[in-house]
Order: structure tokens, then C-alpha cells, then sequence
């Protein structure tokens, strides 16, 4: 089990939740228990990005403990480290996932309920299948729970909503890895990097345009 990493600058984490709201399907509806939606209500001001914050200044994290070593083995054994990158968890993806779990907004909200109750459910099945918590489990322990709940058109009926689970907790692993500069480096994403010498458009783009 890797541990989980030390904590990251507040500023930055809240940064990041900010920017992977642009790269992710944020909105899932999956609800653990089917129930009319509330009224949105007013959540306040959003963070100052200049400021640097403390734990709990701007919101309070959802994640015990026990939730963030769960957490940390659950992305690492979606994304575990290879020859292309290091792992979820060395580049602070349980703390992404906290973040954005603890936002106060509408679609986090939903989210937050459906991580916490997954997680748990994650541990419960760990104990019924193999008296051990989750995070001290083996791989091939680990995949096995995983492989029954990771695509959910396959999933049997009493796993189907621990699929609804594993499906956003993965989306929000990835969203969360490769927005990270280890994860742009695997996926071969160069982005905003400046170049030696701009060489402006090619010669053919511009006779076409009738600029040369």
C-alpha cells in the first residue's frame, strides 16, 4: 500500500478542483437512494485563488482517514505506476478527490454522497469477501471486487450501484491524473509551452488565405 501523500499547498488543490471541473463530466445524477432533488440553495463565495488557505478555511475536507487510505489504494489500483508515469496517489489524487467531494457546490454535493457511501460499501465488501479492509488487501484481492463493479452494463443487479460508484470515482481519478504535468506527460499533451522560435504559419496556409 502506498502512503497517502503529504498534504499539497490549499491554494493549489483548490486551483486544481477548479480547472478539472472544465475537463471532467461533473454532474453525475447517481444517488444512492433515489430521492426528489433539493432546492439549490446559495453556497457563498468562491475562494480568492490569490490567497493561500489552511484546511477547513474555505470549506471542510469530507475524507477521514480511514477514507483517505481507501481512497489512495482505490487510485492506485485504477492508475496504478508503470514506465509511462507514477501512481494516482504519488501525485496527490486522493487529495483532488477530497477537494472536490467538499466543494459546496450542487454537483459536488451529489457527488460527495456517492463517493462517501461507495467508499464504504468498498469496505464493507472487503471485510464479507476477505476480513481485511481494503487498503491492506493484495492486488489480486483488490482486483477481484474491482472487476465485478467496473463496468456497469455488466454489473448484477445488488452491484449495480457500487458500479454507479466506481465509475465516477474513476472518472474523477483520471480527471484528476491527467491534469497533473505526470499525467499531460503520458497522454503526450504539450499544451501552453513556449517554443524557441515562432515560425508562423505554414507557407501553404497563407497562399490559400491569399496572404502570400
Amino acid at each position: 500500500m502506498n502512503p497517502v501523500s503529504d498534504a499539497m499547498d490549499r491554494r493549489t488543490m483548490i486551483k486544481w478542483v477548479m480547472a478539472a471541473s472544465a475537463a471532467t463530466a461533473a454532474g453525475s445524477q447517481f444517488s444512492w437512494a433515489a430521492a426528489p432533488a433539493a432546492p439549490v440553495k446559495g453556497y457563498g463565495t468562491d475562494p480568492d485563488l490569490l490567497k493561500k488557505y489552511a484546511a477547513g478555511d474555505c470549506w471542510p475536507l469530507t475524507f477521514t482517514a480511514a477514507e483517505k487510505a481507501t481512497a489512495a489504494v482505490l487510485c492506485d489500483t485504477i492508475i496504478p505506476a508503470d514506465d509511462k508515469g507514477p501512481s494516482a496517489s504519488s501525485v496527490k489524487v486522493p487529495e483532488f478527490i477530497d477537494e472536490w467531494v467538499s466543494a459546496p457546490y450542487p454537483n459536488h454535493d451529489r457527488d460527495r454522497k456517492l463517493i462517501s457511501e461507495g467508499l464504504a460499501w468498498l469496505e464493507a465488501e472487503s471485510q464479507r469477501r476477505f476480513q481485511n479492509d481494503f487498503a491492506s488487501l493484495v492486488l489480486r484481492q483488490r482486483n477481484a471486487i474491482c472487476d465485478d463493479i467496473c463496468h456497469l452494463p455488466d454489473a448484477k443487479p445488488e452491484l449495480r450501484q457500487a458500479a454507479r460508484f466506481f465509475a465516477r470515482f474513476r472518472d474523477l481519478c483520471a480527471s484528476g491524473y491527467y491534469t497533473t504535468p505526470a499525467g499531460m506527460k503520458d497522454i503526450g499533451y504539450v499544451g501552453n509551452v513556449a517554443l524557441e522560435k515562432f515560425e508562423g504559419p505554414p507557407p501553404e496556409v497563407l497562399k490559400k488565405l491569399g496572404l502570400a
